[in-house]
């Protein structure tokens, strides 16, 4: 019987001081997963602007179920990894980081557990090398978003991940503008195992998460998976309504204009913010409803075969 293929996605932006590290700690890895899968590891290049596609051709000439996908421009990390799902064929996925962060000798425990029946397994983040102030807003963020999400948000979690070839069919029916992969696995549900581990310190370079940036993917994430902002206005337009008589009923017995202003301040603030968030709301369901691609896939930088990839 022919194996099964394994398909290991690595999102990579400038990690030309990385990839050789990594690929020596997945190597034995890919050895020992090779005994009973087809191993592909395929490299998501972020368009990168350093010495990444050359550190990874290098690799590509020694082992050949190595590959390469070049994306034409910075599409963002999450943008990335769907590049990486959408493209790349198989019958078990596995997401990982390349600065190590993320530790490759975790991939057998991923795929034991599979082997056990789960169709997602993930690693739950415990414990990481960074300021408490920022594990803190993590933490919270994430708490927050569980707590506003329409669906289901899967705490801790890491894009640092297993998936089964149907939970991936499941997830990349999924089109949307702003792709959110923790929150598509939480969505489409299936059996699930967690696996505690604490993140490692890179291994080299520098991180390309700013604190602006991860400001940005906060509020977006929170957007992309709640229409609580949408529906707020009715939720307050009762106590809305109450306040604005009250006022109203005290300027009608006094002669404070201060009255008149904050009466003024409740309505414009109602109507300023409700009209916000449904610009917002809409401006997101326009940019979907184009169907226009996340990435653009740049075939002269990449090394693929085309019977195992999609595009």
């Amino acid at each position: 019987m022919e194996k099964p293929r394994l398909t290991i996605i690595c999102p990579v932006c400038n990690e030309q001081a990385t990839v050789p590290i990594f690929f020596e700690r997945i190597k034995p890895v890919l050895e020992k997963l090779g005994e009973s899968y087809r191993c592909d590891l395929v490299f998501t290049n972020n368009a990168s602007t350093d010495g990444t596609v050359e550190q990874i051709e290098a690799i590509t000439r020694d082992h050949p179920n190595v590959y390469l996908i070049t994306i034409s421009k910075n599409v963002g990390y999450q943008a990335s990894l769907e590049c990486g799902l959408r493209t790349a064929q198989g019958d078990v996925f596995v997401f990982i980081d390349v600065d190590c962060e993320d530790p490759p000798e975790m991939i057998p425990d991923f795929v034991h557990w599979y082997e056990q029946g789960y169709d997602i397994v993930y690693g739950e983040r415990i414990d990481r090398d960074e300021p408490r102030q920022i594990m803190l807003a993590r933490k919270g963020f994430y708490r927050v978003l569980k707590a506003l999400a329409d669906d289901e948000v899967i705490l801790d979690m890491a894009e640092f991940s297993l998936l089964a070839g149907h939970v991936r069919e499941a997830i990349v029916k999924d089109h949307t503008s702003f792709p959110f992969i923790r929150a598509s696995i939480g969505r489409v549900g299936f059996k699930r195992k967690n696996l505690p581990y604490k993140r490692h310190k890179r291994a080299a370079g520098v991180t390309h998460f700013r604190f602006l940036g991860m400001a940005h993917f906060a509020i977006a994430g929170i957007l992309s998976s709640s229409t609580l902002f949408l529906r707020l206005p009715i939720y307050i337009l009762p106590f809305w309504l109450l306040a604005v008589m009250a006022l109203a009923v005290g300027r009608i017995y006094t002669a404070n204009p201060w009255l008149d202003a904050a009466i003024l301040f409740l309505v414009l603030a109602y109507f300023g913010s409700a009209i916000s968030f449904i610009a917002i709301y809409v401006g997101r369901t326009y940019k979907n409803s184009l169907g226009r691609p996340n990435f653009v896939i740049d075939n002269k930088r990449s090394i693929l075969q085309s019977e195992h990839y999609a595009g």
